[in-house]
């Protein structure tokens, strides 16, 4: 993008933007830690982050398009080389559709009712066997690589959740929950004031800290008072996952700016990257804010593929 002219601003902020998206989107492995830890729905939960990660995709696409409308030397045209159709459509064949055949058999069958998230795993994994075949890559190193790969998710996802569980158990245990909700609802505010007040404090710990240090402190003591308060966990989760993923752009620790300041040459400054980020944690607060006041924006396909 840099070699077409376009500015800092158009490189790197719709960059940025995307990559927190993905954590929305079905298959978030993300989604799959905090569903674990707060004791949700993983179907639930990944179903729930379809139409807000479609609508956030919206908002981004429109905004972009917006300004290389009216500020055309950010985003200069330049002209496309033809590709005859032919090419398109073996293009399409060899790397298109072996990704959508994967996505299928995670997402697809659990839209379609075919399967459990857990069984969706597992007609995940056999599709990438038959991709991997397709691509004529499949051998021993590959084996061991995944096996060893997958080996290591596992213990850090069942490490995560004994911590988190352990430090529910204490909270339970020495009455700090109990206490915690005899204050809340000891205040004479509206409950939304204290969700906003709850979302308040994860944006404020995403600027300092990574997603799953955020869910382990967080989910413990945040879960019991949004089931006390009469909230959906799927819905509160969403709304949780959208607020990790803004803290992922927000300085001045933001993970993904980091990211960014690695791969972008070194005439970049943090500065402009930061300043790039910032119309897309708007449209984040904005979505929470659509979620907060609809909350089927999040319950709608959960509850129509349940029904």
């Amino acid at each position: 993008m840099r070699k077409r002219g376009y500015s800092v601003h158009m490189s790197v902020g719709p960059i940025i933007g995307v990559g927190g998206v993905a954590m929305l989107i079905p298959p978030s492995a993300l989604a799959v830690v905090l569903a674990s830890i707060g004791g949700i729905s993983v179907g639930g939960l990944l179903m729930a982050g379809v139409i807000p990660g479609v609508l956030l995709g919206a908002f981004f696409s429109a905004y972009i398009i917006l300004v290389a409308w009216f500020k055309p030397s950010w985003a200069p045209r330049y002209v496309v080389p033809p590709t005859p159709l032919a090419e398109k459509l073996i293009l399409t064949v060899k790397h298109l559709l072996p990704i959508a055949f994967i996505i299928f058999a995670v997402i697809g069958v659990i839209i379609l009712g075919l399967a459990t998230p857990t069984e969706a795993a597992a007609s995940g994994t056999i599709a990438t066997f038959f991709v991997t075949l397709f691509y004529r890559r499949f051998n021993w190193q590959v084996l061991k690589a995944s096996l060893k790969g997958s080996i290591e998710i596992w213990v850090m996802v069942f490490m995560i959740i004994a911590g988190s569980s352990t430090f529910s158990s204490i909270l339970a245990y020495t009455g700090a929950s109990r206490g915690l909700m005899g204050l809340i609802e000891g205040l004479e505010v509206h409950p939304i004031l204290i969700l906003i007040g709850m979302q308040i404090i994860i944006a404020f710990l995403g600027c300092f800290m990574d997603s799953i240090s955020i869910m382990m402190i967080c989910l413990p003591v945040f879960m019991p008072i949004s089931s006390g308060l009469g909230f959906d966990p799927v819905w509160f989760g969403v709304l949780m996952l959208i607020n990790i993923e803004m803290g992922q752009m927000t300085p001045p620790f933001g993970m993904l700016l980091f990211v960014m300041k690695g791969v972008t040459p070194k005439d970049v400054a943090m500065e402009q990257i930061i300043w790039a980020s910032i119309p897309y944690i708007i449209f984040d607060v904005i979505v929470m804010a659509m979620i907060i006041a609809w909350p089927q924006i999040a319950l709608w396909l959960p509850g129509f593929l349940k029904g």
